[in-house]
């Protein structure tokens, strides 16, 4: 007879959890739950009353009387963030209390999407959810929102483009500024009455006609609060930078214009920020400089130029441009590696051995002038046939990149790689093509060489001791740090890529096993047609790095110490980063944690709000490129499963949209969250996430971004 399995502690904890949170009134004791757990196993019973005790000193349970505990009424006053679920749901996220909270729509209070506000907690009155109402908006997440105007004899409303604005911004005739029936605009919320439902505005830019290539790329940047454009002020104090380099400047500096340096960059690209120097050394070792616009000695701290580049935080990419952080004097002349001229670095320069030990480390300010600019394409070319300008230095760096590669992921980095989506446009903006661009060898080489100047940045000041030996206390310093997966979501993804016939080891929490069995994983679905869903959902299990002063290591690259210094031109980090190390490089005492720490909380925002700009803008050219697509079957995956219906993706070129629940009519289907699916009430027919069905093109919605589709067949289960 088999031996029956013992229940570890989590699974026991979410069992208690379940009983409690259920029955919200009830008590209980350890023998009480042992028994509706079905638990006979003595050890079993005795992590029970274990798990209580925890329970109770993170206070989420009370002990009521001796031995008998009770879910925690969080009642009172707590603050948090609103989150607007796509349903029409909303909740707020608290780090006082363990559970999100419910908000009905009656208790919003005028209280927006990721709004910091202050809720009263309440007793239960749904049955698993905290309720409260919010009492005040201490902090709103916006300013502005973007839509179409929508004219009527008296007024006017303002249609906002943003899913989880539940309300329209009714804006008096006197507060047009010119806009025009249809026209896309930018409005303010002037006041909001108490009793009024929707908010009342003005417009502040009138963006033009909807559909037009640069006023949808506009509206893109608007609906983040990204700016499209610098101002004439800063302009000209762009144009009044010094850009002559004197004698005595270069004295202060390491002089490598004679030897060979060149520049790997993306064919279109116009700032260079980083180039790359080979030199043989009579031990035969090489001397690799990794050579980074030096952007703080033209950019002063405090200066007006300073002060944009740190409220922009960072360029921003978009299908067809880059909305530089720096104007473009400095990032595409000034600032800029380019070939044959006389240019100002701040360098990460390393003595390597053969096997890519680096033997020796130097940091500082350098002079460079590089003699060639490549593109990707060329030196993968050179690495391909052996053959080119330059072809030695080429080859010897690349095969140091490809023992740094293979080591980093021995040691438990994780090979992330997804494809990039591209477009082919025409004069006017219009997509007439959709591809998928790879990273070849090229890309590696130089990613392993600005890793390796960043890790060891971070760690020249985040190891550093005293003169004696002994550890000091760490000086304050930008890290770009990376968080260990969610046990939770992680469990939950390996359970969806079994699905696949994908086993995903979670190694009971060991970093190195995850790492080792993701990277098998993500190998193993290369090349299929569930990659890009695979690829996608692994980098959702995943945490996001951020920057903060409080290092913690990055687990994606499995580094202990980690930083961005290799693009000032486009990061505002990099420009901290420069700064800090030159501070301390001359000595200087440790600056103040607190002020840095909330310059790097700044930098993570900025970056969350470009990359979510950036996925709008391919969303948006996705969409177009299939809007003369109507009524043509495609095959796709099953991407998503939510409340509100199935989303797919499209096998072809990766587009997704929506199949919505009200139009899967040949039944009554149920969510199950947990087993991400759809369910058929009477007919029992299942679609769940990672089926491979056949749906038709039913709608193109532009101004939503988002493609409708209608189920014809499921073809596969996975």
């Amino acid at each position: 007879m088999a031996k029956k399995k013992t229940k570890d502690k989590k699974s026991l904890q979410e069992g208690i959890m379940n009983i409690l949170t259920n029955n919200p009134r009830k008590s209980y004791n350890y023998k009480q739950l042992s028994k509706i757990l079905n638990l006979t196993v003595k050890k079993e019973r005795e992590l029970v009353g274990e798990i209580l005790k925890n329970l109770t000193d993170s206070e989420q349970l009370e002990e009521i009387n001796p031995g008998k505990y009770k879910l925690r009424s969080h009642t009172g006053y707590v603050e948090g963030v609103v989150e607007m679920r796509p349903n029409g749901k909303a909740f707020v996220v608290s780090d006082e209390v363990p559970e999100e909270i419910y908000i009905s729509e009656n208790n919003l209070n005028h209280a927006l999407d990721s709004d910091l506000v202050k809720v009263y907690c309440f007793a239960r009155r749904r049955r698993k959810a905290l309720e409260g109402e919010i009492v005040e908006v201490i902090k709103r997440s916006r300013q502005t929102f973007v839509g179409t105007v929508e004219l009527s004899k008296d007024f006017a409303f303002l249609i906002t483009d943003n899913r989880q604005m539940p309300y329209d911004l009714f804006i008096p005739l006197k507060n047009l500024k010119g806009a025009k029936q249809r026209q896309k605009a930018v409005a303010r919320i002037t006041h909001w009455p108490e009793n009024v439902k929707n908010p009342i505005g003005e417009i502040v830019e009138v963006l033009g006609d909807p559909g037009v290539h640069n006023v949808e790329m506009h509206a893109i940047l608007a609906e983040f609060e990204l700016p499209s454009k610098f101002s004439g002020t800063v302009l000209r104090a762009a144009e009044k930078i010094n850009t002559k380099i004197d004698r005595e400047e270069i004295k202060r500096r390491r002089d490598f214009r004679p030897v060979t340096t060149f520049t790997i960059d993306p064919e279109d690209a116009k700032d260079f920020d980083d180039a790359l120097s080979v030199k043989q050394l009579e031990n035969k070792n090489l001397e690799v400089g990794i050579h980074i616009a030096d952007v703080t000695h033209y950019v002063t701290p405090k200066s007006i130029i300073d002060q944009e580049g740190y409220d922009r935080g960072t360029s921003v990419y978009l299908v067809d441009r880059v909305v530089p952080m720096l104007p473009e004097q400095l990032s595409n002349f000034v600032c800029s590696l380019r070939p044959d001229e006389e240019k100002l670095c701040f360098s990460a320069v390393f003595e390597m051995d053969e096997n890519a030990r680096v033997i020796k480390e130097w940091f500082g300010r350098t002079i460079i002038k590089s003699n060639k600019r490549f593109t990707y394409e060329e030196v993968q070319k050179i690495i391909d046939s052996g053959k080119g300008e330059y072809s030695n230095e080429i080859t010897r760096l690349n095969n140091l990149a490809r023992i740094l590669r293979k080591s980093r992921f021995k040691n438990g980095s994780i090979a992330f790689e997804q494809s990039e989506v591209k477009f082919r446009l025409d004069e006017n903006g219009i997509p007439l093509s959709v591809f998928f661009k790879e990273l070849g060898e090229a890309n590696h080489l130089v990613e392993e060489f600005m890793l390796l100047a960043n890790k060891h940045v971070a760690e020249f000041i985040g190891k550093k001791g005293n003169d004696d030996g002994k550890k000091s206390k760490a000086k304050t310093f930008v890290y770009r740090i990376h968080n260990k997966p969610d046990g939770d979501k992680l469990d939950s993804f390996a359970k969806f890529a079994a699905k696949f016939g994908y086993k995903l080891n979670t190694g009971g929490g060991n970093s190195k096993v995850i790492s080792k069995s993701i990277n098998k994983l993500l190998k193993e679905v290369h090349g299929k047609k569930e990659q890009n869903l695979i690829e996608t959902l692994t980098v959702r299990s995943m945490a996001k790095a951020v920057y903060s002063t409080k290092n913690i290591g990055h687990y994606g690259l499995a580094f202990p110490y980690y930083t961005h210094f290799t693009s000032p031109i486009r990061r505002y980090p990099d420009m901290m980063v420069h700064r800090l190390l030159d501070h301390y490089m001359k000595g200087g005492n440790s600056k103040n944690a607190e002020e840095f720490e909330n310059m790097c909380n700044h930098a993570s925002e900025m970056e969350r709000k470009s990359v979510e700009a950036e996925r709008a803008s391919i969303k948006y050219k996705q969409v177009e490129f299939m809007s003369d697509k109507i009524g043509e079957i495609y095959e796709g995956i099953i991407s998503g499963v939510v409340e509100w219906g199935l989303y797919v993706e499209l096998t072809e070129n990766k587009c997704e949209g929506l199949v919505h629940i009200r139009n899967l009519d040949d039944d009554f289907y149920e969510y199950d969250e947990e087993n991400y699916c759809m369910t058929g009430r009477h007919s029992g027919r299942v679609f769940q996430l990672g089926d491979t069905v056949n749906v038709e093109i039913y709608r193109a919605n532009l101004e939503k971004k988002q493609l409708d589709f209608l189920l014809t067949e499921k073809l596969q289960s996975v």
